[in-house]
């Protein structure tokens, strides 16, 4: 039972990093105006994600405006899609595979070794998916950072870390600890029943009384 428990509990962490990837993905605070230096333009906070940008008015006034054209979108933003998508696309398999090899489903219940192999094809899909999001995630981040500290930039364009990026960098976590956790539990060995020997002759042929 207990490595049962171990499964719910990689599996369950592991389900929360595929919905946080999700609604990372579908955010828009990936990148927030920056208020640095001598920029004093609080009228209005500009957000950019990977579908589209937001302006806030200082009204509470919120406009979003998708994205002309897909082509024309810089690397950073259409690679980090992919990375994320492909990331959400291996979870939601993954999720597949582990409601056949986990041991509180009925499914292949005959055969514990290749269940414990789904099992753990699963955990490993989770892992993939995880560094891919965390990769989708860091690469973007690095550039706002880059961005930020590049004195050519001006300060009226330069941004910050939205929180797209934690709930991000967060769900790529679950998923690698919850993948981790379901490799892990995956034991090597059989039902555990001792190994069978043959009997002995000696033992098999019953005494004979001489007279």
């Amino acid at each position: 039972m207990a490595n049962s428990g171990i499964q719910l509990l990689g599996f369950t962490l592991a389900f929360l990093g595929f919905i946080g990837s999700i609604a990372s993905t579908c955010m828009v605070e990936w990148k927030a105006s920056s208020y640095a230096g001598d920029n004093i333009i609080t009228a209005q906070a500009l957000y950019e994600g990977l579908w589209k940008t937001c302006a806030s008015q200082s009204t509470g006034q919120i406009q979003c405006k998708v994205y002309d054209s897909l082509l024309q979108l810089p690397g950073i933003v259409q690679g980090t899609r992919g990375l994320m998508l492909c990331a959400i696309l291996l979870s939601f398999i993954s999720i597949l595979v582990e409601m056949v090899g986990m041991r509180c489903t009925t499914c292949m219940a005959e055969q514990p070794e290749q269940k414990d192999k789904v099992a753990l094809a699963g955990g490993v899909i989770f892992i993939i998916a995880g560094l891919l999001s965390l990769v989708g995630t860091s690469w973007y981040g690095n550039r706002i950072a880059q961005d930020f500290y590049n004195p050519l930039t001006p300060t009226n364009s330069k941004f910050e870390f939205g929180s797209a990026l934690f709930v991000g960098w967060g769900s790529a976590a679950l998923l690698i600890i919850g993948g981790a956790f379901l490799c892990c539990n995956c034991s090597t060995k059989g039902s555990g029943k001792p190994p069978r020997y043959p009997q002995s002759a000696s033992a098999s042929q019953p005494g004979k009384n001489y007279v």
